[in-house]
């Protein structure tokens, strides 16, 4: 994933709802109670975690108990010194006092999803460390950890996981992704291990994905209780010895077995943060909604078609029918190199516009640009007297058409069929086509060359793309 490629759109709940969902997850929930109980007579060792004999005491303020709750109570208090609710005032003497932060929690939504979005980082680096049975077997004298004995690399693992969470979020934003049904943990790990290159995995590959589901089963339990993900753990029947027999018969092929992970729509939230402060252009649908047309058409230029629709009705609903048509079209002229996907885009808009638009689509009638577009428009919405277009007119709006469709989709299917219809329907078509008046048509022309099945026709449209370079000075 590069942090110069736009993102597909993610579709956020409102910060109010994500907000009341990061109050009530465990982790920050947890912090926020004992940053309350907290008072003049608690006491912090040297690292600022609660001294051990206070510990049960924290516990049972959250309403904790068995052999895990002194270390989910010690957790809980790291992550209220990590988010700000809890203040060390002396190191020396151990002593705290209610941070400052911990007001937040009652502010706005934007407030809350601040000390969350901290608190999020604070587990994830919890996450990408080795299991503290390692660390403590790995001590060398002196206290200090030999990272070479446990073969760790925190770079290199805070990298996988970053990695695994950035496909999980394409995953769940893409339209061809499972959206907000879980994905399984296998396919999840192969997604950053197997080369997609690669037909059929090694045996090598897939041990190396095996493993790697076994780090994100822990990774994934440490990461749901903040609120990131709903996670299914793996079955623990399968991290059972070869020789032992099940306690219950077990289905091979389900593959629930091996883990399911889903990103919640905190997480969702979450993700986009990091990816925006990493430098990606990590978009959201609505972010259009106040902006001009020509922000709307070009912002919307590389999203996926539901994505597109989604911002561009959000957009439509704070404008009136006239005036939206009239900036969109406005928005649509140009001869640079992104003006056929805008005027696509445009044309798209506008299926969505009622017939109080109209005045605006005759006025653009005689534009050579919008033209085309505006009678096919009126044609659709039933209107009466709509003039036939010009021969011209007809073969620039094809132009436009298939240059826009290959920025859009490059060479698809749906364009190839497009490309034969239009060499069937039309006899003499590439005569005629190479002395359109368009940026595009040298382009257009090579495209149908590589596109049409039939080497006859692909030969036509080689020979007007040549002629059309050499009329343009090419």
């Amino acid at each position: 994933m590069s942090d110069s490629s736009t993102l597909p759109p993610a579709r956020l709940r409102p910060e109010a709802e994500l907000a009341r969902d990061a109050l009530s997850a465990p982790v920050l929930a947890r912090a926020a109670r004992l940053a309350r109980w907290a008072g003049p007579g608690t006491r912090v060792d040297a690292g600022g975690g609660l001294v051990e004999e206070q510990l049960p005491a924290a516990a049972e303020q959250l309403g904790l108990s068995g052999d895990d709750a002194a270390a989910y109570a010690s957790e809980a208090w790291r992550i209220a010194v990590d988010t700000g609710l809890v203040e060390i005032t002396d190191e020396e003497a151990g002593t705290v006092a209610t941070g400052e932060d911990l007001a937040l929690l009652t502010g706005s939504p934007q407030d809350v999803l601040g000390v969350w979005l901290t608190a999020l980082e604070a587990v994830l680096a919890d996450a990408s460390v080795p299991d503290l049975d390692d660390l403590v077997d790995a001590m060398a004298e002196g206290g200090e950890v030999d990272l070479s004995s446990l073969d760790w690399d925190p770079d290199a693992e805070s990298e996988f996981l970053d990695g695994v969470l950035g496909n999980l979020y394409l995953l769940t934003v893409g339209e061809e992704g499972p959206g907000d049904a879980p994905v399984p943990l296998p396919a999840l790990a192969a997604s950053v291990i197997v080369p997609s290159d690669m037909g059929e995995p090694s045996n090598e590959v897939l041990e190396q994905v095996s493993d790697a589901m076994m780090r994100l089963d822990d990774q994934f339990r440490l990461l749901e209780p903040v609120g990131l993900v709903e996670y299914q753990p793996v079955d623990e029947a399968l991290m059972a010895d070869a020789d032992e027999e099940p306690a219950t018969p077990v289905d091979e092929a389900d593959v629930t077995r091996y883990g399911m992970v889903r990103l919640t729509p905190l997480g969702l939230y979450g993700l986009r943060a990091r990816l925006l402060d990493a430098g990606f252009d990590a978009p959201a649908v609505g972010d259009l909604a106040d902006k001009g047309a020509d922000a709307l058409l070009d912002g919307t230029a590389p999203f996926p078609p539901a994505a597109a629709h989604a911002e561009t009705e959000l957009w439509l609903a704070g404008r009136s029918p006239l005036d939206a048509a009239r900036e969109l079209l406005a928005a649509a002229r140009g001869s640079d190199t992104g003006a056929p996907l805008r005027r696509l885009r445009c044309q798209q808009a506008l299926s969505l516009v009622g017939a109080e638009a109209e005045p605006a689509l005759r006025e653009v009638l005689d534009d050579a640009e919008l033209g085309g577009l505006a009678r096919v428009w009126l044609t659709e919405h039933g209107a009466r007297d709509v003039p036939a277009p010009p021969q011209e007119m007809v073969f620039w709006l094809t132009i436009d058409t298939v240059a826009a469709q290959l920025a859009a989709e490059g060479n698809s299917e749906e364009l190839r069929a497009l490309v034969e219809g239009l060499a069937r329907q039309h006899s003499g078509f590439f005569d005629t086509v190479w002395r359109v008046e368009h940026p595009a048509t040298p382009e257009v022309l090579e495209a149908m060359g590589r596109l049409h099945p039939d080497k006859k026709i692909a030969k036509e449209a080689r020979k007007a793309a040549f002629k059309a370079r050499s009329q343009q000075g090419g």
